[in-house]
């Protein structure tokens, strides 16, 4: 099985770097998608089996590889002396810097808001938020799993959508929204936080705090769940 699964996987790939001059001008298409399969030499019918719903899994398989390259140069860069908003900063932009071609994102993008997709992209830029907080080790096992990577998906998103249409010297324009967007986030954490530690709401607060540390994140509980509840109080 596994052998099958890593040809699979290399089947793929030849296919997605085969379409890479293809996309550009004819989107994650069929019509790229048979390109591709012509220009790489697969069989077709191997190409079906690696990718079934043809270019829409190559998309899919894009997105992952700069999700992994992301995270390869994140492990090569030293950020101890960096503020954690700095490391969330610098994954965001690494991620972007893993694009040859903004129009095949951009393809991409058109891809994904058509109805049928939507929910094949929203799981793309959750998984490149849930990468970036593994990366730099987050270790949250409550609602906080869930909240920090919603908001860091938001960040991302919106950030792809700016850098998308930004035409400035080495997208400084970018990095300028980017920082703008995580300082925003970073001051409704400290704010939360705050209101925690104030002893005035501290009973506003019991209920909601005890709920959280219900929400369990999906590796701490089964797999094929979104979250789940635990047992019981942890305390």
């Amino acid at each position: 099985m596994t052998e099958t699964t890593n040809g699979l996987d290399q089947t793929r790939e030849a296919l997605l770097d085969a379409a890479m001059m293809h996309v550009p001008f004819d989107g994650w298409s069929e019509a790229s998608f048979r390109a591709a399969i012509a220009d790489s030499g697969v069989d077709p019918a191997l190409a079906r089996a690696a990718c079934p719903r043809g270019a829409v899994d190559l998309a899919v398989a894009f997105h992952k590889r700069g999700d992994d390259e992301m995270a390869r140069r994140l492990a090569q860069t030293d950020m101890t002396e960096m503020r954690f908003r700095d490391k969330v900063a610098l994954a965001v932009r690494y991620r972007l810097e893993a694009v040859d071609d903004k129009e095949v994102v951009r393809r991409g993008a058109t891809l994904f808001a058509l109805p049928q997709y939507a929910a094949d992209g929203s799981k793309l830029v959750w998984g490149t938020a849930d990468r970036i907080w593994t990366v730099l080790g987050d270790s949250s096992d409550d609602v906080n799993w869930y909240t920090k990577r919603a908001s860091l998906s938001a960040v991302y998103g919106a950030t792809v959508l700016y850098w998308l249409g930004d035409e400035s010297p080495g997208n400084s324009a970018t990095s300028e929204f980017l920082d703008r967007r995580i300082g925003g986030v970073m001051r409704f954490e400290k704010l939360k936080s705050q209101v925690r530690k104030n002893p005035l709401l501290k009973p506003f607060t019991i209920g909601p705090d005890w709920l959280g540390r219900q929400i369990k994140p999906p590796h701490a509980r089964r797999r094929d769940m979104p979250g789940s509840w635990a047992a019981q109080a942890a305390d």
